[in-house]
């Protein structure tokens, strides 16, 4: 592959975070119940109203896809509730701060008034297509589900690899390759050579296929290549399944060069990119759907990896100062490359302000091709990180040394870029 991965382009929208509102709303209900106690009437069930609206939200991610559809069915809820209790908690004050509570918060996630509702029976309330997070075995938690752990992976530039545990590696692999196979989901790329003489590819083709699963959705194949990248699967069709229960559909961001794919019953989603001639992706996916695959399945390059003799960088050590010296600072990277080390550096420094694999990334990609587009697609792998990678901490990753310390200095850039760009050649 050689280089691949997953903020957001301009028109694209961040991930929503739990307002403080929202926070300080229920925080304020909690306080107040305390009192409550002391003020309710016998009839006066405010109590559990606010009690099954927590109930209700209190498993939802608003990262997730379907976030605001179900946060609003249990608003909706909540408000029939204190609805049906407004004259027996006629001058309760958690009533009444509950009444505003709701208010203001349907305003601010634009729920409407009219529409489904969230039930309180557990039986009820089940959505086999909306994941959340599989029953284990009841010798391990009881039968209960567990909050569902999510890996990211993500592949870019010419190419370089995001795995699910977060190694990154710069990789040849040209041709058509697995990078998820389980079964749930699958995800193969194609890789073309990028510059003559040199073993850089970047992909050019994906191919999507999202398994039948339940009455959640038939068989969906998406593919995109260079400059058709549709916002549709194969058949033509945007969602997968019944249309009501939205459990996978398609969004086009930027026509054209930006689709994001919401697979609600299996916790996925996927974006996928042009940039230039080539494209990107980038995927979450919960781990316990992650591992479920057969033996036969081993080659997923976001499970496992490159294969050793496809990898361009040596156990994810970019930086080999001794061969630091092979061309001068500021001299010609190559004779394809209209970039030098300095003018590779300021290019990508304009996007990316922190010095950290994605940036040496962009620096090697653009020595290796003389492409400025992908520039662009190592700042929107970045971007794609800051959207689905669960774990903030884990955004950046840096290169290091041989001595495993991170190098901060120019040597220790101009050793990766031209190292790796010097294994490319030799290749």
């Amino acid at each position: 592959m050689g280089r691949a991965a997953l903020s957001r382009t301009a028109g694209a929208e961040p991930p929503r975070r739990p307002s403080v509102a929202v926070l300080g709303f229920l925080t304020a209900l909690g306080l107040l119940l305390g009192l409550g106690d002391c003020q309710l009437q016998t009839p006066c069930q405010i109590q559990k109203c606010t009690t099954d609206f927590v109930s209700l939200t209190s498993h939802l991610n608003s990262a997730l896809e379907g976030f605001d559809w179900e946060f609003c069915k249990a608003l909706r809820a909540y408000s029939a509730c204190t609805y049906r209790n407004s004259k027996v908690c006629r001058g309760n004050l958690v009533y009444h701060s509950a009444v505003l509570g709701i208010s203001d918060l349907m305003s601010q996630r634009n729920c409407s008034k009219d529409g489904p509702t969230s039930s309180t029976n557990p039986e009820v309330t089940h959505d086999p297509c909306s994941y959340s997070g599989y029953t284990e075995p009841k010798e391990y938690h009881g039968g209960e589900k567990t909050t569902p752990t999510y890996l990211f992976c993500g592949l870019f530039g010419d190419p370089h690899l995001r795995t699910f545990k977060d190694h990154f590696q710069t990789c040849k692999v040209e041709g058509a390759w697995p990078l998820i196979d389980n079964n749930y989901l699958s995800v193969q790329v194609t890789n073309v050579p990028v510059v003559p003489g040199s073993s850089a590819t970047a992909t050019n083709k994906i191919t999507i296929i999202f398994k039948s699963y339940q009455d959640c959705t038939d068989q969906k194949v998406y593919q995109a290549v260079t400059d058709d990248l549709p916002a549709a699967f194969v058949d033509g069709t945007t969602n997968g399944g019944d249309g009501d229960t939205r459990s996978l559909r398609i969004v086009e961001k930027v026509t054209g060069q930006y689709i994001e794919m919401h697979a609600r019953y299996i916790g996925t989603t996927v974006y996928v990119r042009q940039l230039g001639h080539y494209l990107t992706l980038a995927i979450r996916m919960p781990r316990e759907l992650v591992l479920a695959h057969e033996e036969s399945q081993d080659l997923q390059l976001c499970v496992s990896g490159c294969p050793s003799s496809e990898r361009i960088d040596e156990s994810g050590r970019l930086a080999l100062p001794a061969l630091g010296q092979l061309f001068p600072q500021g001299g010609a990277a190559a004779p394809h490359s209209a970039y030098t080390l300095d003018t590779a550096t300021t290019k990508c420094h304009e996007k990316m302000l922190v010095k950290d694999i994605y940036f040496y990334s962009c620096v090697f990609d653009l020595l290796t091709t003389g492409d400025a587009n992908f520039t662009a697609a190592a700042h929107s792998a970045l971007q794609d990180v800051e959207a689905l990678h669960p774990r903030r901490e884990h955004w950046h990753i840096f290169p290091r040394s041989q001595g495993g310390s991170v190098d901060k200095s120019s040597k220790f850039f101009v050793s990766f870029g031209l190292v790796c760009l010097n294994l490319l050649l030799l290749l």
